[in-house]
């Protein structure tokens, strides 16, 4: 059997219109993701609905409704493989009300790419993206600068274009020259699996190419354990088994470990008597893998989804408050003292009250804009102090940030996300 390779999820981020779902499917049907026939069905599709020179845009946007306004709405999975790695492709929307989707891609992204039109260059939400990405810590991002043809594959354009997005890139902390730029132009399949003949001045890597020369991600192994649990079951012979995904540390057969924040708040106790994954015991588990495992002491009514299980030594911190850093997304109207959404921080759900809004902040710099400020609109960005109406884990985004991030969630809509940043411990 061959040997898996290893996987890596990248999230295709930039400003409406500036072609990433055309950019994913490009790359999906010259790489040979795709069959001429599906695309052929795409074409036609695109036609009947007046969208001609969609077809590729079409291979994300799979819904309906995506179709006929020709504009990406949900968040599309699509899996696809390099030389190097298998990746799954996360084509994050780019209109505002579908930021959402961007946040939860960009908090599970390994790396980015940022597309950007040449002819229009940077424009509001490029600059709200690259934020964002930065915030949940995408480490690693290419840039496509797309529609190269529109511009004649002039390479002065190019190169302007470049060093805007390159002064951009800087405000946030990324390091331009440690970042690829590569001009392209996506529907007619410039420097996305194919050298373009038309840029004999480009030498760098095409896009597929830029994928394989991303670095995997070390696993943060060498933080504390932290297992948010998904799921308990009480399996007959065997006892509880609860089930989640590593998102730090290691887990192995023997290890004493503690639920938080359990039932009653102060944890539960317990031993791990066996690990299983993808139906085969193993010894160890580490981040990213999916797990069940049987653990000797706890009661299935004593801990449930949205615990989080760590080592006795090191246990998953509950808090009585915390202070986050969020970015207000898709609020109805504005967001107050007092107000009191539901955080969805790993796999807990937790109603929570804003205490006190702190600073306002400039959201593509993070400089302080306003102390102490009456309210946020969408497009703010702040630092709130937050209060759990029941005890909850979260960690500093310094210490575990994949314990750190969280979306708030009010009558179906995702208005807003963020990350701790200090919190109260629960004594």
């Amino acid at each position: 059997m061959a040997k898996e390779k290893p996987h890596m999820n990248v999230v295709f981020v930039g400003h409406v219109d500036h072609g990433k779902s055309t950019t994913v499917g490009r790359l999906l049907y010259d790489a040979g993701s795709i069959s001429e026939q599906d695309m052929r069905k795409l074409k036609e599709l695109a036609q009947q609905v007046g969208k001609v020179g969609f077809e590729f845009a079409f291979v994300m946007d799979n819904l309906k409704e995506e179709r006929e306004r020709g504009v990406t709405i949900d968040l599309s999975h699509k899996k696809f493989t390099t030389q190097k790695f298998e990746y799954t492709i996360i084509d994050a929307p780019g209109h505002r009300d579908f930021i959402k989707n961007m946040i939860t891609g960009a908090s599970q992204a390994d790396v980015a790419v940022l597309v950007v039109a040449a002819p229009d260059g940077v424009m509001a939400q490029t600059k709200e993206h690259v934020f964002l990405l930065k915030t949940f810590g995408v480490q690693q991002i290419a840039i496509l600068v797309n529609k190269m043809d529109v511009l004649n594959y002039d390479q002065a354009k190019f190169e302007a274009v470049k060093k805007s997005i390159g002064d951009l890139l800087k405000t946030v902390g990324y390091k331009p020259d440690q970042v690829p730029f590569i001009p392209a132009a996506s529907f007619l399949g410039d420097s996305i699996v194919k050298r373009s003949a038309n840029m004999p001045w480009y030498t760098g890597p095409t896009l597929l190419e830029q994928l394989d020369r991303f670095i995997l991600p070390q696993k943060p192994t060498n933080l504390p354990l932290r297992l948010p649990l998904q799921d308990v079951y009480n399996i007959q012979g065997i006892g509880v088994v609860p089930v989640g995904r590593i998102e730090t540390g290691t887990m192995k057969i023997g290890d004493k470990v503690i639920a938080m924040p359990g039932r009653e708040g102060n944890g539960v106790k317990g031993e791990v008597k066996s690990i299983e994954m993808h139906h085969e015991q193993i010894q160890q588990a580490e981040p990213g893998d999916n797990v069940g495992f049987s653990v000797r002491g706890m009661n299935k009514k004593d801990i449930a989804r949205g615990d989080v299980i760590g080592h006795e030594s090191s246990p998953p911190t509950v808090v009585t408050e915390f202070t986050a850093q969020i970015v207000v997304l898709n609020h109805p109207s504005v967001m107050t003292v007092g107000y009191t959404p539901v955080f969805h921080i790993h796999t807990a759900q937790v109603a929570c009250k804003i205490i006190k809004l702190e600073k306002k902040l400039n959201p593509a710099t993070g400089e302080v804009l306003q102390e102490n400020p009456d309210m946020l609109k969408n497009g703010d960005a702040a630092i709130v102090q937050i209060k759990p109406t029941k005890p909850l884990v979260v960690e500093k985004q310094k210490e575990i940030p994949q314990m750190a991030r969280f979306a708030i969630r009010d009558a179906g809509l995702t208005v807003a996300a963020g990350m701790c940043i200090d919190y109260v411990k629960k004594v």
